[in-house]
């Protein structure tokens, strides 16, 4: 990688950090310097160096993490929002991010804490005990590692987790899947249940608008559904004349088809300009409805829209009879179909997921709080 990605440290004549945590998966390189392998990049730091990530940097010749027990603060959400339509429907998540990313997507949705430097964002502090015990007191089924990508913070993340499942809370990770196998390993024997944000099927597409690559984040689904018990959903966001082609679609839900099997949830949620893609249009309502139907076409099941109102394509249907078990507007359940087991009241059919006898209620409120 080329070093002028890497960053010094904000005191070159200490080159020390200003909180640190120690950090897995990186080994020390006979050049001296020190390579992280949490994502493909595998950035090669010096001493009082941060990698393209900005919060993993190498301070006594070892990689630490900048960012552990600091927060750009917490918000309870409708799981919905992750998105996950199949997992503990209408249940409230706390959800929390830190700050920096190993992608650089000019088509970012949350660019201000993905691509903000650690300490101009990070002014909560919370230990993963008090997040644990937070999300228990305040009714959250589970705990959400998203608004920037988890796997940078891998070990404030899998902590929280921990502690989250001594208390019965389940976790959530909304994720790129652009990581490392190890690190990938060691990642999601933590987490219950991901949101992968599959960004196109090209390496054009990665390399052009992300500076990383596809086959990684291929190898990330296939791993979530052959080698673990973790329940995974895809989410594209079909950006206009960049990833929203026939052609790709097809080569796209073919794959999750042919690798992952019909019943893997896929969301195509809708673009909007904002960070430095600000000059192409709004992703049209017609392009999700064409998205779906070639995904139909393909031989998913459950498919799903977002970032636009349409009852129909962010509901549920039974794949065996088409009833339909789940009716969702926006974030809010209506009416619900499924029987005590998860199964189609209609036919029997069991609804792939995590289901329990009756749906949350906690709809489409987001409800900043405090943990710290």
């Amino acid at each position: 990688m080329d070093l002028s990605a890497l960053t010094p440290c904000p005191d070159p004549s200490s080159r020390r950090f200003p909180a640190t945590h120690p950090a897995r998966h990186w080994h020390a390189l006979d050049s001296g310097q020190v390579e992280c392998l949490i994502c493909p990049r595998r950035c090669k730091m010096h001493e009082g160096q941060r990698g393209l990530c900005y919060v993993r940097g190498v301070q006594d010749g070892e990689v630490v993490l900048t960012t552990y027990g600091r927060s750009s603060g917490f918000c309870i959400d409708p799981i919905e929002k992750k998105p996950l339509n199949h997992f503990l429907p209408g249940t409230p998540i706390l959800s929390f991010g830190t700050a920096g990313c190993n992608l650089t997507c000019k088509f970012c949705q949350n660019w201000e804490i993905s691509k903000a430097r650690a300490w101009d964002r990070l002014n909560t502090e919370a230990s993963p005990e008090r997040i644990a015990e937070a999300a228990a007191r305040l009714g959250c089924r589970s705990v959400a590692f998203t608004y920037n990508d988890p796997i940078i913070f891998l070990e404030y993340a899998a902590d929280t987790a921990m502690a989250c499942h001594e208390r019965g809370v389940k976790t959530v990770a909304v994720t790129a899947g652009y990581m490392e196998p190890a690190a990938r390993k060691d990642f999601f024997r933590h987490i219950d249940a991901t949101n992968v944000d599959l960004k196109g099927f090209t390496e054009g597409f990665y390399t052009k608008l992300c500076t990383g690559g596809l086959r990684p984040v291929l190898d990330t689904l296939r791993y979530l559904k052959h080698d673990t018990d973790v329940w995974l959903e895809i989410t594209t966001l079909l950006i206009p004349t960049q990833n929203d082609g026939d052609d790709e679609l097809k080569a796209l839900t073919g794959w999750i088809a042919e690798n992952l099997g019909p019943d893997v949830p896929l969301h195509f949620s809708a673009f909007h300009p904002d960070h430095k893609m600000r000059d192409l249009p709004c992703t049209p309502a017609a392009t999700l409805s064409r998205a779906r139907r070639i995904a139909r076409e393909a031989g998913l099941h459950h498919i799903y829209v977002g970032n636009v109102h349409d009852m129909e394509g962010a509901s549920t249907y039974c794949a065996e009879c088409g009833y339909r078990v789940i009716e969702r507007d926006w974030y809010d359940l209506g009416a619900w179909g499924l029987n005590e087991h998860g199964h189609c009241r209609s036919c029997g059919t069991p609804l792939p997921g995590v289901f329990e006898s009756a749906p949350g209620t906690w709809g489409r409120r987001r409800a900043p709080v405090r943990v710290s």
